[in-house]
């Protein structure tokens, strides 16, 4: 299995495995409560993103509309230009994930295919593997650091987590302006912060908090999120993104007439 960090690649071949997966509507955290088992814990007694023991296989997809934006439009705080590019977005849908580019914060999440959490103590650190689209794979340094002064912005940004209690938190720095941070196109700037919070409270959930702070396209912070379901038995699999781009026509929005549908290079 190949994967090249916070950058797409397209491999030449042609091999794609599809899996089914139900994505559910967004709920609150706690809401219609299932009798799941207790979240499973280490040695030293904290919980883990993995499975029960080191056999257990599995990885974690949305409960949630994969097509919502990750917080509610109307309580977004945008600034004029933000909001004008969110609404042209909503016509053309170019979206680089959907072009095989590495998308960082809550898009990362944003597949029926979902992620995996390997935690690694020996290197303090975390790594969060997409399956679909552009099989990237983020780091999140655990060791107590903090953000270099100088950063070269990327996709998935600089990123450093701890745990407080049930909860891994995230904070990010660093981002370029390459990408979209969820699905439907809310914009940022190189000035973007973030903080995630994963809270597992039990065997099959994860709540999924996400706090945008970005001066450069919001007038203040606001906070989003949704649920994550642990998906019993599912592995990492080889995923192809866009293969040779066959499919150019189908890459660009319903409705978005002017554009070029034409083009077998991704925009």
């Amino acid at each position: 299995m190949l994967f090249k960090k916070g950058k797409y690649f397209l491999p030449g071949i042609l091999a794609v495995l599809a899996i089914a997966s139900t994505v559910a509507m967004a709920q609150g955290p706690r809401q219609q409560e299932e009798n799941f088992g207790p979240a499973p814990m280490n040695a030293e007694g904290r919980v883990v993103l993995g499975g029960a023991t080191l056999a257990s296989k599995g990885v974690w997809v949305p409960m949630f509309s994969i097509r919502d934006p990750v917080a509610p439009v109307e309580v977004v705080p945008f600034k004029p230009w933000a909001k004008a590019l969110y609404d042209e977005r909503q016509l053309h849908e170019l979206e680089p994930h959907a072009r095989c580019k590495a998308s960082g914060v809550s898009r990362q999440f944003l597949t029926p295919y979902g992620v995996e959490f390997v935690e690694i103590p020996e290197l303090n650190s975390m790594y969060i593997f997409d399956i679909g689209g552009p099989h990237t794979y983020r780091e999140v340094h655990m060791d107590g650091r903090s953000h270099p002064a100088d950063l070269e912005p990327s996709n998935y940004g600089h990123s450093i987590g701890w745990w407080e209690d049930d909860t891994l938190v995230v904070d990010t720095i660093g981002f370029n302006e390459d990408f979209w941070f969820e699905r439907r196109g809310l914009p940022h700037t190189d000035q973007l912060h973030t903080i995630e919070r994963f809270t597992r409270y039990n065997s099959d959930r994860v709540d999924y908090k996400l706090t945008v702070d970005d001066p450069g396209a919001y007038t203040q912070a606001y906070t989003g999120g949704f649920n994550l379901r642990w998906q019993e038995g599912q592995e990492l699999f080889e995923y192809i993104c866009q293969q040779a781009n066959y499919a150019a026509e189908l890459m660009v929005g319903q409705g978005a007439d002017d554009v070029d549908r034409s083009s077998r290079i991704a925009p």
